[in-house]
């Protein structure tokens, strides 16, 4: 597979609707907001979602979430002495190789880059017999956080427990049956903007098929994705305006290309051409 040869933008809309984009009952988290009552989906959590996508579609992901870990591993340190394991010694300290190396084994590290410091792995007191990590990865992907168009406001549901967690003494309820549950109040519009860069793109390997795997993975941000703070259908992507410039550099600056897109209230997308001429772009609607 080629390196990616041009630059990509790109704008996600999507809603939310009586759901909490942040956390879970359990978490006690807040749906998110800004100083002036926009609410805000961080671009960490955007990243969770696109990984758990990646993994769906039998991608290997490096950062797993610990309830979707499929290797066993149980820590990210883990996971990579795992990894040395399978090198020889040459290619564990020379820190291109292994730069290369985990980039080929892992999408998110190639695509988000990641910060690898680990110490020397020990097993019963003793040196495992693999080295310790100290490397750094920039990824060609980044992403923005989400905001959303207007003010939010939240709902603070109370949740009460049929059922005592613990046996009681004639049968009394227990203590720990009230419980708080957050949502955004009825529906919100969210929008956040991201680029994929060619020139650290061929310092990764990060390719043309990937760049795809990406665009799908935003079209589907929301699958799979349900739980109690986020019921089925409650959070959905709208539109996703994926740009693709002729060129390495980009025909024109990342800043102007999101300016030019327009979003209305009820998620509606306009493009203003007129502000990027001869720019090639999609507006794909979410799946």
């Amino acid at each position: 597979m080629t390196t990616l040869q041009n630059k990509i933008d790109f704008v996600v809309v999507f809603s939310v609707e009586n759901a909490n984009p942040n956390g879970d009952p359990l978490s006690g988290n807040r749906p998110r907001m800004t100083s002036d009552g926009r609410g805000e989906v961080s671009d960490v959590a955007l990243k969770r979602k696109i990984r758990n996508r990646l993994q769906d579609a039998g991608e290997l992901i490096f950062v797993q979430s610990a309830d979707r870990a499929d290797d066993g591993a149980h820590s990210l340190s883990e996971r990579m002495q795992t990894f040395l394991k399978t090198l020889d010694k040459d290619e564990q300290n020379q820190k291109s190789v292994l730069s290369r190396k985990v980039c080929e084994q892992w999408f998110d590290v190639r695509a988000f880059g990641q910060v690898f410091a680990y110490k020397k792995a020990r097993k019963n007191g003793k040196d495992s017999g693999a080295d310790s990590v100290s490397l750094g990865i920039r990824g060609p992907v980044s992403i923005q956080p989400a905001f959303s168009l207007d003010e939010i406001s939240i709902d603070d549901v109370q949740i009460t427990k049929s059922v005592n967690s613990e046996t009681t003494e004639n049968d009394v309820k227990s203590a720990d049956t009230m419980g708080m549950k957050y949502r955004v109040s009825g529906r919100a519009v969210y929008v956040t903007r991201g680029s994929i860069s060619p020139q650290l793109a061929e310092r990764t390997g990060f390719s043309d098929d990937d760049a795809e795997m990406i665009k799908k993975a935003l079209l589907t941000l929301f699958e799979n994705d349900e739980s109690s703070a986020r019921p089925a259908g409650s959070m959905e992507v709208l539109k996703l305006v994926w740009f693709t410039h002729d060129c390495k550099g980009g025909q024109y600056s990342t800043a102007k290309v999101h300016r030019s897109v327009n979003v209305a209230a009820d998620g509606h997308v306009n493009v203003d051409r007129a502000e990027i001429p001869d720019l090639h772009f999609e507006v794909l609607d979410g799946r």
